[in-house]
């Protein structure tokens, strides 16, 4: 039970320090319903992990992946707006997830897992994933984090400035797939998104530069694990709302303090 409890409480701690820096961007650009299509997606990946019969992290990773450069693709058409071309995408990759489950007759999955997260059911392997994929994701989010910062002020004048604007945003895009992948066994796929904008806008009130506002937002993430799988334990709570309950306390706390940045 030691074993299982500090397994869960450092990979959570490790993916909400991983997940505040993007966080940042996510609420500042306003993409948390990218984050929810990336979501719906992972269960086209789920449904095709077991019907090759790959790891099912691997196979949502592929598929966030794909979805993060379809979207980037139909955004560079200008055909349609972007929450138009989200809706679509994650529509779609929901019910054909879900299609291609009902069809393998023989499957039988727990689906709750998936959806609500399963942290307590992190094993070593998990461990390494979300501390190696992860630091690798924030490794080249500090590489391009100026440039980033720079396009997400002004694009236009970002671009006036050199910053190659169409393969940074892709890039982030990408990593912040990588990041929703690894979310999923520990607040599930319904709420992954949550991970990533409650703990950035409650350190908006009290950051004032961006790097200031990533560090908050890590410490109330990582602080929300700990609380999460705390009351798990005491009140046999599933773990994943737990942990998003008890990010939306420290909001709710935050929502008198005024001072932000952005």
């Amino acid at each position: 039970m030691d074993d299982l409890v500090f397994r869960a409480l450092l990979g959570g701690v490790g993916l909400a320090m991983i997940a505040a820096p993007f966080g940042a961007f996510v609420v500042w650009r306003r993409m948390a319903y990218f984050g929810a299509a990336l979501a719906h997606a992972a269960i086209l990946g789920i449904a095709l992990g077991f019907l090759f019969e790959i790891n099912i992290t691997v196979a949502i990773l592929v598929i966030c992946g794909l979805s993060a450069l379809t979207l980037s693709w139909f955004e560079r058409q200008q055909a349609l707006s972007s929450d138009t071309i989200l809706g679509i995408l994650a529509h779609g990759a929901l019910a054909l997830g879900l299609i291609v489950i009902a069809l393998q007759d023989k499957l039988r999955i727990d689906l709750m897992a998936y959806l609500f997260g399963d942290i307590l059911a992190l094993g070593p392997s998990d461990i390494l994933l979300i501390y190696g994929g992860g630091g690798a994701a924030l490794a080249i989010l500090l590489i391009i984090w100026r440039p980033l910062l720079s396009l997400t002020i002004h694009a236009d004048l970002a671009r006036v400035e050199g910053v190659k604007v169409e393969r940074t945003r892709l890039v982030f895009m990408l990593l912040l797939a990588l990041v929703v992948g690894l979310a999923m066994k520990i607040v599930g796929l319904l709420l992954v998104t949550s991970l990533f904008i409650i703990p950035a806008a409650c350190a908006r009130r009290f950051a004032t530069t961006p790097e200031a506002m990533a560090a908050v937002g890590a410490l109330i993430g990582a602080v929300a694990v700990a609380l999460g799988l705390w009351a798990s334990f005491y009140w046999d709570l599933p773990s994943g709302p737990a942990i998003v309950m008890a990010a939306i306390a420290f909001f709710i706390v935050s929502t008198p303090f005024s001072r932000r940045i952005a």
